[in-house]
């Protein structure tokens, strides 16, 4: 079934025993943050508190925290809905009548692209004064800066070329009436904002809580630059969006949200915005962002407040990012032939570790597709892509290790791209929005074929790692040593030792990462190292200006000083939620 609102979403799962409702009183200052990430981590249903802590509007998180809910919004698994949408697009390559009869469902799909626009709708049952302080806002992790909105639909429009955006941008209140507007870089809503600014005028916008599902969805896909996030939902959803003008700003809104906020952001107007606990698992420094000012607020009677949590995952954001990138990475295909399949690790924060199965089909094909790729809206902001052949499962770590162990040479197939663009949310580069990327190719002709399988360890590597805390053998391929302070010079002696050679990658990592945990492993290497920076070999040498490198890579991704602090939940929220946990679920 196709659901065209928050509320019947909720409806839906509560009856399919997928929502516990919460009449305990929560403060949505941090203890509501602490119960949502154990919910999450211990496969529990959504939540709806209906006793928020100094408001009256009901909160609802978690909503789409696992796969099944997923499945239940989008009616069937993401990724059929992809391979669909390639299907038609090559099946009527060039078009017949014979081929659009047989596509001819996922044709009338396609006709729902364009919104269906209502004279009104629920949302605009109320219409009243801006106040935020009347709202159930989180204040998530103790080193935020304040209270975030941390579930908004942004809808904006492009005042050059008319284009609609959707996107889902963190915003911090600093009163009643006025909340930063985090846009990041390579964010459609921060293209129109800088035409907005250029012409020197203020750019409307109205944020939209509670949108249906699909909607939430498709605000954080990586559609291309200029494609309405709103018609693409009415294909995925089979049902046109149903949209209003809104009150005060000549937008449309979706008729069956919650609450709109409708304002401007105004030209040349920043102020400073966080810290905040991204989903890096670390805080995201204070920085100046645009100011949204909210002039009007319409509303449901019975209007929900909807949140999300960010943070070091596993959370709800790794069930959201893999449902996008089943929908749209089938779609790659139709633009790179070569791209058998491609997959962004949710354990890295997806930016920060992408993988890619590509057909050779001349030498060296798989660098251009990764420099396609890094040109590629917000996959452009990818940190480590990984290449590996068209036999290889991306998802798989272990397959992917294994072409590294056997294709991997460096003097051959390792590319360093420094000093470019990085996702705003990355703290390792020199400054802000600034960063370097790497590129490991694992698609070439064994480098020693299976006699280099029987990897194992010197016996008196305990020595080798002398400082280390413990260490770990990861697929034959990479060893892994936990450290306390700092990593380089343990690193580097440990790549240059020759007892090591036969494996392809030692990493060093801080003492809080449990090496054990598989998600916490990749969360601890591939949110902590730059790879102009942090990335070394055995060997390296200059070819007139070209770097060579040789023998094993060498990763430091322990915590440096200058990176902001990891999320640690503040210890008295801690025990409080120990100490209540059976009455949340009663």
């Amino acid at each position: 079934m196709a659901f065209t609102d928050m509320q019947s979403f909720i409806r839906h799962l509560e009856k399919e025993g997928q929502l516990q409702r919460v009449q305990v009183e929560v403060d949505p200052e941090l203890e509501i943050t602490e119960i949502a990430t154990r919910a999450v981590r211990e496969s529990r249903p959504a939540l709806l508190f209906e006793n928020v802590k100094g408001s009256s509007y009901p909160l609802a998180i978690n909503l789409l925290a696992s796969r099944k809910r997923i499945e239940m919004a989008l009616g069937r698994d993401p990724e059929e809905i992809g391979e669909e949408l390639v299907k038609f697009a090559q099946d009527v390559n060039p078009p017949s009548l014979g081929a659009l009869w047989r596509n001819r469902k996922t044709g009338f799909k396609l006709l729902k692209m364009r919104p269906k626009i209502k004279n009104s709708g629920p949302v605009q049952e109320i219409v009243e004064e801006p106040d935020l302080n009347s709202l159930p806002i989180l204040k998530c992790w103790p080193g935020d800066g304040g209270r975030f909105i941390t579930l908004p639909l942004v809808f904006s429009q492009d005042p050059v070329t008319g284009d609609n955006n959707v996107g889902m941008y963190r915003m911090q209140v600093y009163n009643a009436n006025t909340t930063g507007m985090h846009m990041q870089i390579q964010k459609g809503g921060g293209f129109h904002y800088f035409n907005a600014e250029q012409m020197n005028e203020p750019l409307e916008i109205a944020v939209a809580l509670g949108g249906d599902p699909v909607l939430m969805l498709a605000a954080v896909m990586a559609l291309p630059e200029g494609m309405d996030e709103a018609a693409f939902a009415g294909i995925v959803r089979g049902e046109r969006t149903q949209m209003t003008r809104g009150k005060t700003v000549s937008l449309n809104v979706p008729a069956n949200a919650d609450f709109i906020l409708e304002g401007t952001v105004r030209p040349g107007r920043r102020r400073m915005e966080g810290p905040f606990g991204d989903h890096f698992g670390h805080y995201s420094e204070a920085a100046n962002f645009p100011v949204f000012e909210i002039r009007t607020v319409t509303r449901r009677k019975d209007a929900i407040y909807p949140a999300t949590v960010v943070g070091k995952p596993p959370q709800e954001d790794r069930y959201i990012g893999d449902a996008t990138q089943q929908i749209l990475s089938p779609l790659i295909r139709l633009m790179h032939r070569e791209i058998k399949s491609m997959w962004a690790y949710y354990e890295a924060g997806f930016h920060n570790l992408l993988v890619i199965s590509v057909e050779s089909r001349y030498q060296k094909e798989p660098i251009k597709t990764a420099l396609s790729i890094l040109g590629e809206g917000q996959l452009s902001l990818s940190k480590c892509i990984i290449l590996v052949g068209p036999d290889v499962n991306p998802r798989d770590p272990s397959a992917v290790l294994q072409s590294i162990r056997r294709n991997f040479k460096p003097e051959e197939d390792f590319h360093l791209i420094a000093n470019t663009s990085a996702d705003t949310l990355d703290f390792t580069g020199p400054a802000q929005d600034r960063g370097s990327k790497m590129v490991i190719d694992a698609t070439g002709s064994p480098r020693g074929g299976d006699s280099i399988s029987a990897t194992a360890l010197p016996v008196n590597l305990a020595q080798l790692t002398t400082g280390a805390v413990k260490h770990r053998l990861v697929g034959r391929t990479m060893l892994v040593v936990q450290m306390r302070g700092e990593g380089r010079p343990l690193l580097e002696s440990l790549v240059r030792n020759p007892l090591l050679g036969h494996l392809s990658i030692i990493v060093a990592v801080s003492d809080d990462v449990d090496i054990d945990n598989d998600v916490e492993l990749l969360w601890g290497i591939f949110t902590r190292f730059d790879a102009a920076r942090d990335v070394s070999f055995s060997a390296a040498e200059f070819r007139g200006i070209e770097p060579v490198y040789h023998g094993i890579m060498g990763i430091d991704a322990t915590w440096k000083e200058s990176y902001p602090k990891p999320l640690i939940m503040d210890p008295e929220v801690v025990k409080k939620v120990d100490s209540q946990w059976s009455r949340y679920w009663s």
